[in-house]
């Protein structure tokens, strides 16, 4: 098969081969196309010997934080294969140029939501838990109290205090991305309020932002259910706002579902005599893979004393492979040094992003320590992840 990035009309062909395959319903055909065909996101294609468009991967460019530095990632999408082209490995010759592209465009990590696991993990990506889903009555909330004022947003109004405390907590979570005010307004904006039934409220203690939190509701029989989109806090007054004000809606809704970043775990934190109330499930359908290796190490958060060498193993990005000397400072490749650690591209995204610490990372079978345990564990810890953005 021919693979190469698509443009112009191909696009439209693209775009009807993913709504095929993810039961899309299109009501205006002639009127996609148009705007399709203007789409400036990176677009792929495996093209058979007749010409005829197979399979196809769109390639979106963000920055997400990583330990607080803003970094190159892609993000994955729009992975599909028309039925009469599949098992010959379409995808997979996609994946193979992509990803040889995305290293040489300077990519740190590349990021997707799987429809298989074990299919994207022949690509190199890796599980990352990435967030922490609640469901609990709001009178489990009632103990807390804000004292501090509160603010709900109007459609048209400035959202310059809400992407201010977003941006502080942001830089505190891996995988989250910088945004700005159209992409914060895109998360909160509504258009039929009451038809949507999306809030956004903000809190203030002495004139200062501190939190804010999103949410719609859904109308349940017998009891309204209150499902919590984003929220986000510069510190624990912020935090215990949030929970303050959902435990005003014990009136309103029989239960709250909320979600927080992989790293926070309220059971550990709620201070309620009936806790053991709560239910708590893991999200883990977000994978993340190596792009570059070097750059991955060079901005992970390090201690003052770091110095050991990792071996990693590379099967589809092969510039990848080979020891590295990581330090405080810098990290170097090395030929003569032995490793203390060897690690894949799998197992070292999980690891550098925080979703695994060291331990869990050493009952994997690509990984092997050899020596420095005691660093490596001050290196490869659990870390607060936040993934906000759908593509």
């Amino acid at each position: 098969m021919e693979i190469r990035k698509i443009d112009g009309r191909e696009r439209f062909e693209a775009f009807l081969i993913s709504a095929y395959c993810f039961h899309n319903r299109i009501d205006d055909v002639e009127g996609q196309r148009e705007k399709i065909e203007k789409e400036t996101c990176e677009d792929w294609g495996a093209f058979t010997e007749d010409g005829t468009l197979a399979a196809r991967i769109i390639r979106n460019q963000y920055e997400f934080f990583l330990d607080g530095t803003p970094v190159k990632v892609g993000g994955i999408g729009a992975v599909s294969t028309l039925p009469e082209y599949r098992e010959n490995g379409a995808v997979r010759e996609i994946f193979a140029k992509l990803l040889q592209a995305a290293y040489e465009d300077g990519e740190v990590l590349s990021t997707l939501y799987p429809f298989n696991q074990a299919f994207y993990r022949k690509q190199g990506y890796e599980t990352v838990t990435f967030q922490n889903n609640y469901e609990l009555d709001p009178a489990l909330l009632s103990v807390y109290r804000f004292d501090g004022k509160v603010t709900r947003w109007n459609p048209g109004e400035s959202v310059e205090a809400y992407l201010k405390v977003y941006h502080t907590f942001a830089k505190k979570c891996n995988l989250a991305m910088p945004r700005d005010e159209a992409s914060m307004l895109e998360h909160m904006k509504v258009e039929k309020l009451y038809q949507e039934r999306k809030f956004s409220y903000l809190f203030e203690r002495n004139g200062e932002a501190i939190a804010y939190l999103t949410f719609t509701d859904t109308y349940h029989n017998p009891a309204a259910i209150l499902h919590v989109e984003e929220s986000a806090w510069i510190n624990h007054d912020g935090f215990y706002a949030i929970l303050a004000f959902l435990g005003r809606f014990t009136a309103d809704y029989g239960k709250i579902e909320l979600f927080l970043p992989q790293g926070i775990d309220l059971l550990r934190l709620i201070q309620t005599p009936r806790a053991y109330e709560l239910k708590k499930t893991t999200r883990c359908d977000f994978m993340a893979r190596v792009i570059n290796a070097q750059k991955l190490l060079e901005t992970i958060k390090k201690p003052d004393d770091c110095d050991f060498v990792v071996r990693v193993n590379d099967e589809l990005i092969t510039q990848n492979n080979g020891c590295y000397h990581v330090t405080k400072d810098g990290v170097t490749r090395v030929e003569q040094m032995a490793p203390d650690i060897s690690v894949t591209e799998r197992s070292l995204a999980q690891m550098a992003v925080g979703s695994i610490r060291l331990e869990e990372a050493m009952l994997r079978r690509d990984v092997e320590v050899f020596s420095k345990e005691e660093m490596l564990r001050r290196v490869f810890t659990e870390k607060s992840i936040f993934v906000g953005e759908h593509f």
